[in-house]
């Protein structure tokens, strides 16, 4: 229905996720006929204990298999999602998860941190901080993730993507047009992203709204012809500002301003929670730019989040984000 009352732009690129267990080759090819190229799968660990404890089971096979069917049918761009600091994950593991990605070659790899939330999400509650790895064992198992990727010829995309030099994020990378929304990393900058189904985000750039969490709700509010959102907000003009310079620290690892800073008392706060960083090389600061080093690529996210003021006033009175490391 979307397509039929719309222009598609001939270089527009369709996507989905696909859990390999339940991915045929004949939903590969219906969607593939439909027009979509981009296929993303969710691999998380290949290591078997793990896998059971998050309850996400995927044979390393069964993975295979799916791939080799999207490339033998025609999908242009493969991506993989891993994540590291999984309870009872270990560096040993990962090695062995990034070993068996490697040799299926993806495009592009999701290779971020694990949030532990179980305030937020119940299906984390099936084991306890005990079964995850320390602060020190979670650093070691990224680097070393980190490090087997980039010698098997992936480049760090922002935070927590990697890709090969034939992929499209990288070579947005490489031209600077590179672009971050609530669905990850996109090669063309927009500032419009609509959001359709439950719980999804939309975004105007100087406004978000997101929809009824519920299906119920969400098709109850489709059903009576209104618009099914349940919260927004406006962005008023200092989170503009932070906005465009957290964009670009997130895309192309620095950021500038015209003039020195005056009155512009934002943006001052943020630099002045960069102190520490500055001082240990992981960002370089002068009058008019801000940029990440490489050793600090790794804490790019640390970087992005002394300027989100808004995150700074109210996190002592609520437990929202999960550990960065």
């Amino acid at each position: 229905r979307i397509t039929a009352t719309a222009d598609i732009s001939p270089d527009a690129e369709f996507g989905f996720e696909a859990h390999p267990n339940n991915t045929t080759k004949e939903h590969l090819k219906t969607l593939h006929d439909l027009g979509f190229t981009r296929l993303s799968l969710g691999i998380q660990d290949f290591d078997p204990k793990v896998q059971e404890i998050i309850n996400r089971k995927q044979s390393y096979q069964r993975v295979e298999v799916v791939t080799e069917a999207a490339r033998e049918i025609g999908y242009s761009s493969i991506n993989y999602d891993i994540i590291y600091g999984l309870p009872l994950q270990t560096k040993e593991s990962i090695v062995d998860t990034i070993k068996k990605v490697v040799k299926l070659k993806p495009d592009r790899i999701a290779f971020y941190s694990y949030a532990h939330v179980p305030w937020m999400k119940p299906g984390q509650r099936k084991f306890t901080e005990q079964d995850l790895p320390s602060d020190e064992e979670k650093m070691a198992i990224y680097q070393t993730g980190r490090r087997m990727l980039e010698i098997a010829g992936y480049y760090e995309i922002g935070m927590d993507h990697f890709a090969l030099t034939t992929d499209s994020l990288y070579k947005a990378a490489e031209r600077g047009t590179l672009h971050r929304n609530f669905m990850g990393y996109t090669p063309d900058n927009t500032r419009l992203l609509i959001g359709l189904g439950a719980s999804s985000i939309s975004d105007t750039w100087t406004a978000f709204a997101q929809n009824h969490k519920s299906v119920e709700n969400y098709m109850k509010a489709i059903a009576n012809r209104e618009l099914p959102v349940c919260k927004g907000h406006v962005l008023n003009e200092e989170d503009l500002v932070l906005r465009k310079h957290i964009s670009n620290l997130m895309c192309n690892n620095e950021t500038t301003w015209h003039k020195e800073l005056k009155g512009d008392e934002v943006l001052k706060d943020g630099l002045a929670r960069l102190n520490e960083m500055a001082s240990d090389d992981l960002v370089h600061i002068n009058s008019k730019s801000i940029y990440v080093t490489e050793k600090g690529r790794p804490f790019l996210r640390n970087v992005c989040m002394a300027f989100d003021t808004r995150m700074m006033r109210d996190q002592p009175d609520r437990e929202v984000f999960s550990k960065i490391i």
